[in-house]
């Protein structure tokens, strides 16, 4: 028994390994191929034997990268607040709020997040032209938010149904409003929540690449997946590749710092703690 315990343990750690091994090798091989210069780039070796951080100059010298990726982050930023303010406030009258319509409204506004962006793209050049805002970056804000608003308003409204019905009938005894409950009450609990949903998010407009490109006409008003995708060269075997992996380097490693930083938040209980004896 305790052999066939140590070899499914065993067993499990490898294929954990593996998984883990499939999953880091791109990036990695990004980061090395990022650090090499000249014929060295289709080397097939995993470890470079020689470094240099000249790709990554020449990534921001030979275009305005840095203000593409100001560009990527208040984008990002202004989407993920806006979609987290109305996702909650909708949240609130969806889960808490008793009228006749509210699952078919709950089922519309999840059907919008499942047609495809090409198919909504005319559709919303028009407006985005007709409001003014074409080469802006508020054409990509108010783009962006199709991505992002019916998931964050499905999924705070799923968290918000599981919160004792107890606290908030509390908040309603000592004269709170619906404000008040939203912003005093299930604002605290919706943490996990809230940290969740806002990353996906910010991910969804980060790498948004369809809208970015068709909204936007000069380098500096595009995001960073768009910029990447212009930096070309007169064949494949011309491509600067090295400046690519640069660049997708650069605009990973925010990502995974992310992440890192707010794990024990996405992993959360939802209502730890809420209730005390």
């Amino acid at each position: 028994m305790k052999a066939y315990q140590l070899l499914r343990r065993a067993g499990l750690y490898l294929l954990v390994g593996v998984i883990v091994m499939y999953s880091v090798f791109p990036f990695y091989y990004a980061v090395i191929t990022s650090l090499r210069s000249g014929s060295a780039i289709f080397s097939t070796s995993i470890v470079p034997s020689a470094v240099g951080l000249d790709n990554y100059a020449a990534t921001f010298a030979e275009q305005p990268f840095a203000r593409n990726i100001a560009n990527s982050v208040v984008v990002s930023s202004v989407v993920v607040l806006a979609s987290l303010f109305l996702a909650t406030t909708a949240a609130y009258a969806l889960a808490r709020v008793s009228f006749r319509g509210r699952g078919l409204l709950l089922l519309t506004i999840l059907s919008v997040s499942m047609f495809p962006q090409v198919a909504v793209l005319s559709g919303m050049f028009e407006l985005v032209r007709w409001l003014g805002l074409y080469n802006s970056l508020p054409a990509l804000m108010l783009s962006n938010m199709i991505l992002t608003l019916p998931f964050t308003v499905w999924v705070l409204t799923t968290f918000m149904r599981e919160l004792p019905k107890e606290l908030e009938e509390a908040a309603i005894v000592d004269g709170a409003g619906d404000w008040v409950i939203v912003r005093r009450v299930f604002l605290p609990l919706l943490g996990p929540a809230l940290v969740t949903t806002g990353l996906l998010a910010f991910i969804a407009a980060w790498n948004e690449f369809l809208f970015a490109l068709t909204f936007t006409l000069t380098n500096e008003q595009r995001t960073v997946p768009v910029a990447i995708a212009l930096i070309t060269g007169a064949s494949a075997r011309e491509l600067p590749w090295g400046r690519l992996m640069a660049a997708s380097v650069i605009v990973t490693v925010p990502l995974i710092a992310l992440v890192l930083v707010f794990q024990r938040r996405i992993i959360a209980g939802l209502t730890a703690g809420a209730i005390k004896g």
